[in-house]
């Protein structure tokens, strides 16, 4: 943990302590089992894994001012690099008339499609969590917003030092062959893990439109993997963390049941300058056949310029999707989807359901395949971990 991370926990640490006794509450605790439906490419790795999760929460409010944190905690049996605690959110929030400040650290998310999001890129990933990508790590920073009526919102960011993306480590699933060595990472900075990056974004909603345009300056939270022999013999991946400028654009149009979707960006500091783009649509059938389901369909286009080499993994992609909403009183929901690769055989099958049980309970299941997997693909070391998944959470 670098001395800016401490120093801004620390910060945050003491506003919160004068106020935890007044403050609320609330959070989950979680049992996660994995089992995997085929022997590992690698004899380290287990055919099951059992975790435990810890997540609470802690918000209050006065004045025009609040506290917000969000500790996290995971505990792993097999993997190391999986057993963790993150600060999510700890932050200080004053809000204005027209304007809002947050001090502290923080999760933010861009974006509006469904099978990736190109433009969201303030926090780093981890990676440990799930191999969608969704799982983010706290972010310290300081974010100043401002309101106006007819321009939209402007946010700027001060983005106080570098995450380093987390990676499951050697007895665990779902990770890269050869694996990731953590514990020597490069920069293109000489500031390393000190640096301090920057983004701004507008965002704006008029009409039928909800528009976003956004641009960051720092370290990638995207490392490139460079192969590197230990002294024993040993093939490793070693990640380095390059400069980049990125450009984004994203863009939902609401046009009765349609949901229409784009993600776009363009990034300079990897091997010159590349672009890739995600776009595509939801429909929505509400009240299915005179009943209380919501069935949606999505479909989606994934490109990128860039060559596999230099990690892109869909270039030329379509995704394909399901969303079933039950309207009922356990808040039932089911998303399945499908990404095919135009360019290939491969396939990536994917299935989130999740159920309350009572009031304070809820079951979770999750289903990834991957098929087809050739050796040249980018993910061909993910292509024996299918995987099923069952969570359980008590939330409080």
């Amino acid at each position: 943990m670098n001395k800016l991370w401490q120093t801004t926990v620390i910060f945050c640490w003491l506003g919160l302590s004068f106020n935890l006794s007044a403050g609320e509450w609330s959070g989950l605790i979680a049992s996660e089992t994995r089992l995997f439906l085929a022997s590992p490419l690698d004899s380290e790795q287990r055919d099951d894994q059992l975790a435990l999760q810890f997540q609470p929460e802690y918000y209050h409010s006065w004045d025009n001012q609040s506290i917000s944190f969000e500790p996290f905690l995971r505990w792993d049996q097999y993997d190391a690099k999986r057993r963790h605690v993150d600060i999510r959110q700890l932050f200080w929030l004053w809000s204005g008339e027209k304007t809002e400040w947050r001090v502290g650290v923080n999760t933010v998310f861009w974006g509006v499609t469904e099978s990736q999001h190109l433009v969201d890129i303030i926090n780093q990933t981890d990676a440990v969590e799930n191999p969608d990508g969704e799982d983010k790590l706290g972010q310290p920073m300081i974010q100043a917003t401002y309101f106006t009526e007819n321009w939209g919102t402007f946010d700027g960011f001060i983005l106080l030092g570098f995450r380093e993306r987390s990676f499951p480590g050697k007895q665990g699933r779902l990770r890269s062959i050869p694996p990731i060595d953590t514990d020597k990472p490069k920069f293109e900075s000489h500031h390393q893990q000190g640096r301090v990056d920057w983004a701004l974004r507008w965002s704006h909603t008029f009409d039928i439109w909800d528009i976003g345009i956004s641009h960051f300056s720092g370290t990638s939270r995207e490392p490139r993997l460079l192969p590197e022999f230990k002294p024993d013999g040993e093939i490793v991946l070693i990640p380095f963390y390059e400069l980049i400028n990125q450009t984004g654009l994203d863009v939902q149009a609401t046009v009765g049941s349609w949901l229409w979707k784009l993600e776009l960006m363009t990034r300079t500091g990897q091997r010159g300058r590349f672009w890739a783009s995600t776009f595509g649509f939801e429909y929505t059938w509400v009240g299915m056949f005179d009943s209380a389901l919501d069935l949606g369909g999505l479909v989606e286009y994934l490109w990128d310029d860039r060559d596999a080499d230099d990690g892109a993994i869909f270039d030329n992609d379509i995704f394909v999707g399901l969303r079933l909403g039950f309207n009922d009183e356990q808040s039932s929901e089911l998303l399945a989807g499908m990404i095919q690769d135009l360019e290939g055989d491969a396939r990536f099958y994917t299935l989130e359901a999740s159920r309350r049980l009572g009031d304070s309970w809820k079951l979770s299941l999750e289903l990834r395949v991957y098929s087809q997997i050739a050796k040249t693909h980018p993910l061909f070391s993910l292509s024996k971990d299918d995987y099923i998944q069952l969570e359980l959470a008590k939330y409080f």
